[in-house]
């Protein structure tokens, strides 16, 4: 059992700001140290901090409290990503085209194939609504999920699942596939894995980075336009 002044100290802010930070360090090193794509630091790190949480005893919702500052810098990290695509602003210029068919035809491909094999497991219309949105950013995924009548928690989740896994399983299949060129890997890992993905490109190059954080981002946009008015299209035919 903890004494008092232990208590105190575990449940202050700075003890959970301290906490997350360690653990991302920690995992970092951990997945630069193994070079093993399964270690995500985004995974080793939720990992780390709900075992701090149960063991230093602290209440959830006052650890999210005490890490918003944290949350804050979400904001300027995503900024960040516009550095890459205006260095490459040309070459996504001249690949516009393929760049928007890809994104439209990949994009329903995606919703279409996890709506379809999840109908056919036996998912009920709140799981097929939240699963529709798995393949955008978390920040656009939760309330276009509370939208379409799906759950925000259960689509946070599968946002983060979906990141580290097509972050994991990515490489060996474009390896496979003979996927070479910068611009469709980036592709790729901004549809298939957005944030997560992303980071992942970085390592790869900055075009790879600037072509998965314009993936990333503009099928988050055209998620949130589209989605809606087909769901919506969908529920008229079948009413």
């Amino acid at each position: 059992m903890m004494t008092d002044a232990l208590l105190q100290v575990a449940h202050a802010p700075l003890t959970a700001i301290a906490l997350t930070l360690a653990a991302f360090v920690f995992a970092l090193w951990l997945y630069w140290r193994t070079g093993w794509l399964v270690l995500q630091p985004v995974l080793i790190t939720m990992l780390l901090i709900i075992a701090g949480i149960r063991l230093l005893q602290l209440d959830y919702a006052a650890y999210r409290e005490a890490v918003m500052p944290i949350a804050w810098l979400l904001g300027s990290t995503t900024v960040a990503l516009a550095v890459p695509l205006y260095r490459n602003l040309r070459r996504i210029r001249a690949n516009l085209w393929p760049v928007m068919v890809t994104l439209l035809v990949g994009g329903s491909a995606i919703v279409a194939i996890t709506l379809l094999t999840a109908r056919l497991l036996g998912a009920d219309l709140p799981v097929l609504m939240t699963l529709a949105t798995k393949s955008v950013t978390m920040p656009i995924a939760m309330p276009l999920a509370e939208q379409l009548g799906g759950l925000a928690a259960l689509a946070a989740v599968l946002v983060m699942l979906t990141g580290v896994l097509g972050t994991v399983m990515l490489p060996p299949l474009l390896k496979l596939t003979g996927v070479v060129h910068p611009a469709a890997r980036g592709m790729a890992y901004g549809m298939n894995a957005h944030a997560v993905g992303t980071a992942r490109a970085l390592e790869e190059g900055d075009e790879c980075a600037a072509f998965a954080a314009l993936a990333m981002g503009a099928l988050g946009v055209l998620t949130a336009l589209l989605l809606p008015a087909a769901v919506l299209g969908w529920r008229l035919i079948t009413a």
